[in-house]
């Protein structure tokens, strides 16, 4: 399987869909990249971005020189800030990683601490930080925060079984599971970081089968769950359907990858109907969906080199590459996430396989 962040990212476009579209030139201009102090320098670490909320705040993780994560949040004047939640671990595969933020600033995300154990914990814009679980087992995760302070999130219970959970402010945990979700370690109701919930409270996700398959689902305001699967996933173990990202309207984008392993965006509009979007030419294809319809993501072309590009609302595409980006296999520009403005923050993999982050401003 292809390089899909954590619980993963992913999905593809907007609302109508008109004729086939047509790839616009490359523009570098308008991308800044940065580094966060202290990331390391060697294969795999440096400096990761994951999201970006309606005010230009970036959030993430930085993975130093002894392989351990710390939490980023870049302010829009450039300052960066480090996360690092008390207890969390200093060894590799520890640390603290940021998942999600709202536009008030309020970040999410989960500590990993030296002993295994896995922390949800949200962070207010003036440094008051906690912790907390759901659920006994392996640990909880924070993965989303609306602008109503609606937590979306998951834990790992004791057999490895996967399930997630609302937490509204002042409120009580509602936990939720697909009603088809499966019931072995590895299986269960998953949850995407930073854009599986809207403003409303509607979410999406995915769950993984008895058979290891996996499926989409939309959780509505009222608590209804609807399944999907877009047309032509596999139904293999290891393939089928994630739905990662949903917007005001209700739209979701995701992607499948069929039975002969290839990896698709997909479109789900609110009414139901499933469209298989790809970029032009692309051999797989993985975005994100903001409140206005836009799509940022990233494709791999046939040599297996990354690619950003942003997807407008009519369906025209624009391809983007990072200042710095590595031109080999696995190497490029990622995308991790747009807000309603345009701007879409990620990392590049360089001729190193370092990781630095990058902001595209869209004009």
């Amino acid at each position: 399987m292809r390089r899909i962040s954590i619980l993963l990212l992913a999905f593809f476009t907007c609302l109508a869909l008109a004729a086939w579209p047509q790839a616009r030139p490359q523009h570098q201009n308008n991308i800044i990249t940065f580094d966060a102090p202290g990331a390391g320098t060697a294969a795999y670490q440096g400096t990761y971005p994951y999201g970006i909320n309606a005010t230009g705040e970036i959030i993430g993780w930085w993975i130093d020189a002894n392989n351990a994560t710390h939490g980023l949040l870049r302010y829009p004047s450039g300052a960066l800030k480090t996360i690092d939640v008390p207890g969390s671990g200093t060894g590799a595969g520890q640390g603290t990683e940021v998942f999600g933020i709202n536009a008030e600033g309020v970040i999410t995300g989960r500590s990993l601490s030296a002993s295994g154990l896995t922390t949800a914990f949200v962070r207010l814009p003036g440094g008051m930080l906690w912790t907390f679980n759901d659920g006994a087992g392996q640990g909880t995760y924070a993965a989303n925060i609306n602008a109503l302070g609606t937590i979306l999130g998951g834990y790992a219970d004791s057999s490895g079984v996967f399930h997630a959970f609302l937490l509204p402010p002042f409120a009580k945990f509602t936990n939720f599971d697909a009603p088809d979700a499966g019931t072995g370690s590895g299986q269960g109701t998953f949850v995407p970081t930073e854009y599986g919930i809207n403003f409303e409270g509607a979410v999406t996700g995915w769950y993984v089968d008895s058979g290891n398959v996996s499926h989409g689902y939309m959780r509505s305001t009222e608590g209804n769950i609807t399944e999907f699967d877009a047309p032509g996933a596999g139904t293999t173990a290891g393939q089928g359907t994630w739905a990662a990202s949903i917007n005001l309207v209700g739209a979701i984008c995701g992607f499948y990858v069929d039975a002969n392993w290839g990896y698709h965006g997909f479109l789900r509009a609110p009414n139901g109907v499933i469209t298989n979007v790809d970029y032009p030419g692309s051999a797989g294809t993985i975005g994100l969906i903001n409140d206005v319809g836009e799509i940022a993501g990233w494709y791999w072309d046939a040599n297996g080199l990354n690619h950003g590009f942003v997807r407008s609302p009519e369906g025209k595409f624009t391809s983007f590459d990072a200042p710095g980006a590595g031109t080999g296999a696995g190497q490029g520009t990622l995308p991790a996430g747009i807000n309603d403005m345009g701007e879409i923050a990620g990392s590049y993999l360089d001729a190193d396989n370092v990781y630095h982050g990058f902001l595209r401003f869209p004009f």
